[in-house]
């Protein structure tokens, strides 16, 4: 990874706020209309910011279209895994699978080979954020399974990391790529959403437009410093790192949400903190 020094802090900064919105979102009532409303929050400022950026290169804009369609994907994937599974079962295997898959597909499609100390570190903190979901038993033999949508979702997520991955870098101004992306991205799900609720969506935002407002920078930001990072970086180590997120998220949970502290989320934070410095001195 270049500059490591930098790119560490910046994704593992990415992993907080990423995990902070997410917490937010786990009080919340209709999974649909909020997801509805922190993305379309996103197009706003995307809007609002693209005007004072050149236009990404031609070369990035196939992967910015792409990244819009798989992102949609992902979005129906995990409200269908959600459906199916509860949110510690689902979350860690999907977003645990993907550096995973993404090392993969970074070394197919952008040649990047990771030494072995840093692709075992990878590894090493994939394990770790897997393993919560094993906090109450084997996920796939709890009632109403969710480890198939959430394999797939993490399909999902490795693919449009990979596409912003080559996209930022083809772009030539990877913030104007990250801002044309926050425009495109959201305006599938919220057009589903206002066909699904009508006007559930208007009287949910008049009560919580600031936790939307909220959510939807921290959710930009925090995405906007992962496509950043993996412009500069390797990309399955840049997704590592951000899938650290699940760990910051769980110790949310028991510091702020008074959830208890259990041997599982002890060991996946100690092998997570084990993969960061793997990879750190691997890089």
């Amino acid at each position: 990874m270049d500059s490591p020094g930098v790119l560490i802090p910046l994704v593992l900064l990415a992993a907080l706020l990423h995990a902070s919105w997410n917490a937010l979102v786990r009080a919340s009532g209709d999974r649909l209309i909020v997801l509805c409303c922190v993305n379309f929050t996103g197009v706003v400022i995307g809007a609002a910011l693209v005007g004072f950026l050149p236009l990404p290169a031609p070369a990035a804009w196939p992967y910015l279209l792409l990244s819009a369609l798989l992102h949609t994907g992902y979005y129906f994937y995990l409200l269908k895994a959600y459906d199916r599974g509860e949110l510690i079962q689902v979350y860690p295997l999907a977003r645990g699978t993907a550096p995973l898959l993404i090392s993969v597909g970074g070394a197919l499609f952008a040649g990047e080979m990771m030494g072995m100390l840093a692709g075992a570190g990878v590894l090493v903190a994939s394990v770790g954020i897997i393993s919560l979901s094993f906090e109450r038993g084997a996920p796939w033999r709890q009632r109403g399974s969710a480890v198939l949508p959430a394999l797939a979702t993490s399909v999902w997520i490795a693919s449009y990391s990979i596409a912003d991955g080559l996209g930022g870098r083809a772009s030539g101004n990877v913030f104007s790529y990250i801002c044309w992306l926050s425009f495109i991205d959201g305006w599938p799900i919220a057009l589903f959403t206002l066909y699904r609720r009508r006007g559930l969506v208007f009287t949910y935002l008049a009560g919580h437009w600031r936790f939307c407002v909220t959510g939807g920078m921290c959710s930009m930001t925090a995405y906007g410093l992962v496509i950043y990072a993996m412009s500069l970086g390797a990309m399955g180590l840049v997704s590592a790192l951000r899938e650290t997120s699940v760990i910051m998220a769980a110790l949310i949970g028991v510091v702020f949400l008074r959830e208890r502290v259990t041997a599982v989320r002890i060991a996946a934070a100690i092998m997570v903190a084990v993969g960061v410095v793997m990879m750190q001195v691997g890089s």
